[in-house]
């Protein structure tokens, strides 16, 4: 293999080759855990609309299903994610890409997704993609995004386990990305994986830690849940 790597868009090359793509089905560790990370801090309700920006494989598609939501769909620029879908799903998939999609987008949407995509975007397009983002955002819509949380310890696997990644965010960095896109940032919480003890123990660890550091992250999960919305003007 001859490929010359320039730029960090050259990495996609290859990106399906380490790239691994699972079934979506659904199961209730899946409904749990995004009912954690989105449902609940995002206040979404049956009868939002939802886009998730970046989907691959439709898992989070196939948990807006099994929870009755009545209008979703999903953008990807892959085209092989549609060969592990069902029907039900893929017919609510649009294979385009984002920047295309969004300049042509005329459907206006409650909340809009983007569960470990926005880090593949630098600091300057984050801002512009936010920015466009407006234009396809209900009157009280939300922006949901899961990006790894490098102010923690554990979120320097996800931030540099991929070389596609532009950009790396804290809660305090993101929170000023979110302002000089003109968004007010709701929450920032940490994702927490695992069954219910689990999540208690780590929890509770993290707490007993913290008393013994001068500097504990705010944030310790390896990844956060940021819930953003456009600021209004008063």
């Amino acid at each position: 293999m001859n490929i010359k790597f320039k730029k960090q868009e050259d990495f996609y090359r290859v990106y399906s080759d380490q790239r691994t793509y699972i079934e979506p089905y659904v199961r209730k560790k899946h409904i749990r855990n995004f009912d954690q990370q989105f449902w609940q801090p995002a206040k979404a309700d049956t009868k939002h609309s939802v886009l998730e920006l970046g989907c691959g494989t439709g898992l989070f598609l196939a948990y807006l299903d099994a929870k009755k939501v009545e209008s979703f769909a999903g953008i990807d620029s892959d085209p092989n994610v549609l060969e592990f879908m069902t029907d039900k799903i893929s017919k609510r998939v649009i294979i385009a890409d984002l920047w295309e999609f969004i300049e042509n987008n005329e459907i206006i949407y409650d909340r809009i997704v983007m569960l470990d995509v926005f880090e593949h975007f630098s600091q300057y397009e984050g801002v512009e993609l936010l920015s466009l983002l407006k234009g396809n955002l209900s009157d009280n819509g939300k922006i949901v995004l899961r990006i790894p949380n490098v102010s923690s310890p554990f979120g320097l696997q996800y931030q540099y386990g991929d070389l596609t990644h532009k950009a790396a965010y804290g809660p305090g960095s993101i929170q000023h990305l979110a302002l000089s896109a003109g968004y007010e940032m709701e929450s920032c919480l940490s994702v927490q994986r695992g069954n219910r003890i689990k999540r208690f123990l780590e929890t509770q660890l993290f707490k007993l830690v913290g008393c013994f550091l001068t500097e504990p992250p705010r944030i310790w999960g390896g990844n956060m849940i940021v819930v953003l919305s456009p600021k209004r003007d008063t």
